[in-house]
């Protein structure tokens, strides 16, 4: 490798440590507050379809996967409109950087008891930080998604993605931010007529 291509590459070499130390980083934090690596069974998985399971926001991945998937798709967008002039890994990195502080925020027991007290997740204990992190490697896949592709690619894959959760599990990221707001009792009994008669 010539000296010229070795300096190009430094950059994005720092790119990389700086996203691997948040991700190091945010998983740290979690275990320092308890938060289980692999969720209560201590067995990593890969899927769980079921948001009702206990084993639901402890796998790799789950339905709400989508969800972080449309964050960084929204962040994406966003930085574009407020600081569309810094390079877009910059910006990349304001938007790691957000994930992953609500991801320590939605793993403290301010918001787990909020889930439970006004959403469907009502035995809600919190992400694995197995799963945590993976949510924030979703935010990544959503946001280089809409920097990759067209707009109008963008805003469909969001509709998609929102239509797509709410006709599957009766949840998605808008009706979340509904219920942890202004909780409307309308909304939780239908979502509540999507759990499954054990």
């Amino acid at each position: 490798m010539s000296l010229s291509n070795a300096s190009k590459s430094k950059p994005y070499l720092w790119f990389l440590f700086i996203f691997l130390a948040v991700l190091a980083m945010t998983g740290g934090i979690e275990l320092w507050m308890g938060r289980s690596l692999f969720g209560p069974d201590g067995k990593p998985g890969l899927w769980e379809s079921s948001i009702w399971s206990n084993e639901n926001s402890q796998r790799f991945a789950d339905p709400y996967s989508f969800s972080h998937i449309v964050h960084g798709i929204l962040f994406y967008a966003g930085l574009w409109l407020i600081a569309r002039k810094w390079p877009v890994r910059y910006r990349f990195l304001l938007a790691l950087a957000l994930e992953a502080g609500w991801e320590i925020l939605e793993n403290s027991p301010l918001i787990i008891n909020r889930y439970r007290a006004t959403t469907i997740s009502l035995g809600y204990v919190g992400d694995s930080v197995f799963n945590s992190l993976s949510d924030i490697l979703m935010m990544t896949l959503g946001f280089w998604f809409a920097f990759c592709l067209r707009p109008r690619i963008s805003i469909a894959a969001v509709i998609i993605m929102e239509i797509g959760c709410a006709l599957w599990v009766r949840d998605n990221l808008t009706l979340n931010i509904i219920m942890l707001i202004h909780p409307f009792d309308a909304i939780k009994h239908w979502q509540m007529a999507g759990q499954p008669h054990l």
